[in-house]
């Protein structure tokens, strides 16, 4: 894993993440023709000034009318934060340092890729991604909780002079001529809003590779660029699938920066200086043994961080405890207090290969192009995955917007608040509340 570490910038806005998650490239040999399509408009993800590609689609739309039940989205969300978790044990495993992603990203673009496996290579993925659900069960599910997922933040407010936004983009990118099967491309489509962009992978690999990298950077205003590196796509290549989120969004009780001043962040092997951002007010919070949390919400109150802080001298070993279940204990201990809080603001980036790491947990034979079975795909088993590619950029800092400032509160209480003082390695999730869904996962041992 490779991170770019970035100074402080006073004046950036509160809180975005630019999340182009995961670009799984399949290579064949072989060759095929695309079925005839009718072309539609663009899914309701989709931005509509996004760069022209010709694309053709299932006449299938995406359903937006949930065909998931209550139990079945429970069992989608407890099988995301399980692979979450168990992805976090094996990236933090990679690197020492910093680290941030979007699971719920990674899930999703895998559940694409997913619903084109058969035999062991479907048991495997299923195995390793905790998909709980049968296929016909899960990629409806995903459509549902997708669809919760868009209502998020109307009339809440984000940066810049923009509203909230958490904008989740899917795009299939397939070999010109190559045949996909029609159920396949409807299953996308229905419940990923996600059509067939035609690529010259044999003839143009660089131009193709471009062209995705552009989708992505206008997915996330510009901000990732190049995700998809040189080499990475070659004229083996015949399917790449793509998903973006791009998360803005102000607090719902914004820090005042005149209270910003330098403070001391102990590292495990040291201390340095840093700009803490300070305030009392009310938040969730939680302690255990061994630990500290305490949430801090978004404008809208429907999504929040919650930052996890292990005692002095116990991060590893809390680290190493870290899973779905202890995260849902904590979420559920999470009660309102009036709270001293200090924490640092910080920036970075995170760049990596998925490929060894789903291996690791797992799914090794949709690697193997003697083993795997994508024939769900195009009706052969000629198609394997050669690697997936994930990046990440997160801001925190103090500054908020009008609206933001405009809703802070502060409660009185009789009683000395606790204060948490987060001047030490943490981690840190994005979660929605309603779905308990972790849309972004992180940790930060060194924030300058």
């Amino acid at each position: 894993m490779k991170m770019i570490q970035k100074p402080y910038r006073m004046g950036f806005p509160l809180f975005i993440n630019y999340l182009p998650a995961i670009i799984l490239s399949t290579s064949l040999l072989g060759c095929g023709k695309l079925p005839e399509i009718s072309p539609t408009a663009p899914p309701p993800t989709e931005t509509p000034s996004a760069p022209a590609t010709e694309e053709v689609r299932s006449e299938k739309t995406r359903v937006t009318i949930p065909l998931a039940t209550d139990s079945e989205l429970t069992d989608l969300v407890r099988g995301n934060n399980d692979f979450a978790f168990g992805l976090y044990q094996k990236l933090r495993e990679e690197d020492s340092g910093n680290l941030f992603y979007s699971p719920y990203s990674i899930s999703l673009a895998l559940a694409m890729t997913y619903a084109g496996a058969r035999g062991e290579t479907e048991r495997q993925m299923s195995n390793a991604l905790h998909f709980i659900l049968s296929q016909d069960k899960l990629h409806p599910a995903f459509n549902a909780l997708d669809l919760q997922l868009a209502s998020r933040g109307e009339g809440s407010s984000g940066t810049e002079g923009k509203g909230f936004r958490l904008n989740i983009a899917n795009a299939i990118w397939g070999q010109q001529g190559y045949d996909f099967l029609q159920d396949f491309l409807d299953k996308l489509a229905e419940n990923y809003g996600a059509g067939m962009r035609i690529a010259n992978f044999i003839e143009a690999p660089e131009n193709s590779r471009v062209t995705i990298n552009d989708w992505v950077a206008h997915q996330t205003e510009e901000k990732i660029k190049d995700l998809i590196p040189s080499g990475a796509i070659d004229n083996l290549t015949r399917l790449v699938l793509t998903n973006a989120i791009y998360f803005n969004a102000a607090w719902l009780h914004p820090f005042d920066v005149r209270a910003t001043a330098e403070g001391d962040f102990h590292l495990l092997n040291g201390s340095i200086k840093v700009p803490m951002m300070r305030q009392t007010g009310s938040f969730g919070y939680a302690s255990g043994t061994g630990y500290q949390a305490v949430e801090l919400l978004y404008d809208g109150s429907e999504i929040s961080m919650v930052i996890l802080l292990p005692d002095k001298g116990n991060f590893d070993p809390f680290e190493n405890s870290l899973n779905a279940e202890l995260v849902s204990q904590i979420s559920k201990d999470l009660s309102h207090n009036r709270i001293e809080l200090t924490m640092p603001s910080f920036e970075f980036e995170a760049q990596f290969k998925l490929g060894a790491m789903l291996q690791k947990m797992g799914m090794s034979d949709a690697f193997n192009p003697q083993l795997a079975d994508f024939s769900g795909m195009d009706g052969t088993k000629d198609l394997s995955i050669s690697d997936a590619f994930h990046k990440a950029f997160v801001l925190v800092n103090e500054n908020g917007t009008e609206a933001a400032a405009a809703t802070g509160v502060v409660i009185g209480v009789t009683s000395v608040p606790p204060r948490v003082t987060v001047d030490r390695p943490f981690i840190f999730l994005i979660r929605d509340i309603a779905t308990n869904t972790t849309l972004f996962a992180g940790r930060v041992m060194d924030p300058r």
